[in-house]
């Protein structure tokens, strides 16, 4: 400033209601950033506003088999297939809300009966401060259909979710569904606390020499800057259609990534496929919101969210 005086720190914090709040809007993406353990060694996790671990199911998960990930342009398409240690080991380990973080855990099952379970499980531990419901697995009861792709699939895990635990549930989407906005609608009234959208979105990649698929399970999931349009755009028309937060997810990698999905409504944003290339990513863009308050003399996160201007 002009005058000599320092800026007056701007607040960042969030509230995604359901009781979880946070100290800022920047948090990590399920299945970039592991159980945080690794990255702790680069970065003060307790500084982001919230650690969202890689997927937990009820039982260890080996994933698919290799090839699991190949470089495409301005992104990646993975085929982990969910590898997980499973949720005993999970709670029995060192764990990142000893070291100041907000720990959302990620969690997926192949019925409601497995999700449940790992739900009940994971609200004993008063670490855990919010459940991401990852709504992108197939339902082996049910034929293989993704909970997510179906409204009435959606929100009947919700609704059932909903009854075991009190923990905040913040419903995580996925793009391959004709109807992101329908599914949005469906959870919120469910009983959904939050949204975060969206998952990758399903791609392929063939080896031309071998006129074989790059990946060994044939198709995977791209994410990384490809996808961030698209992502925008999605996150738009939920943030329109329902009156719960939205956390925005896809290809941010830099400040003004973050921006485009607060200014388009997002309440917070989650940082993933940036984080292979650096880890203290999301500490970058976490400065660099509070500089662009700092510069515009905004005050609170709330003088940036939703306020995209049209015509």
């Amino acid at each position: 400033m002009d005058n000599g005086l320092k800026a007056k720190d701007p607040d960042l914090s969030v509230d995604l209601g359901g009781g979880l709040a946070l100290k800022n809007p920047v948090m990590t993406a399920s299945g970039t950033f592991a159980y945080g353990e690794e990255a702790s060694k680069y970065l003060d996790i307790s500084v982001l506003g919230a650690i969202v671990v890689k997927g937990i199911s009820l039982e260890p998960r080996q994933g698919n088999p290799p090839p699991r990930i190949v470089e495409t342009p301005s992104g990646m398409l993975n085929s982990i297939g969910l590898q997980n240690v499973g949720v005993d080991v999970f709670l029995s380990e060192p764990f990142l809300g000893e070291r100041g973080a907000t720990v959302v855990v990620n969690i997926l099952g192949s019925s409601t009966e497995e999700y449940l379970k790992v739900a009940e499980l994971l609200s004993t531990d008063s670490r855990i401060s919010a459940l991401e419901v990852n709504i992108s697995c197939p339902n082996v009861k049910e034929g293989g259909v993704q909970f997510g792709m179906n409204p009435d699939m959606a929100s009947g895990l919700i609704r059932s979710l909903r009854e075991t635990t009190d923990l905040h549930l913040m419903v995580k989407l996925t793009p391959n569904c004709g109807d992101i906005v329908g599914i949005a609608r469906a959870v919120e009234d469910a009983g959904a606390d939050s949204l975060s959208l969206i998952n990758t979105i399903t791609g392929m990649v063939i080896d031309v020499g071998k006129k074989r698929p790059v990946l060994g399970s044939v198709v995977g999931g791209l994410s990384g800057p490809a996808i961030r349009p698209v992502a925008l755009r999605m996150v738009y028309e939920a943030v329109g259609a329902v009156d719960i937060p939205v956390v925005g997810i896809g290809g941010i990698s830099e400040t003004d990534d973050a921006l485009q999905f607060l200014i388009a409504g997002a309440a917070a944003v989650q940082v993933g496929t940036a984080t292979f290339l650096d880890p203290c990513v999301p500490l970058n863009i976490l400065e660099g919101i509070r500089s662009y308050m700092i510069d515009g003399g905004m005050s609170a996160l709330s003088d940036i969210v939703n306020t995209l201007e049209l015509g």
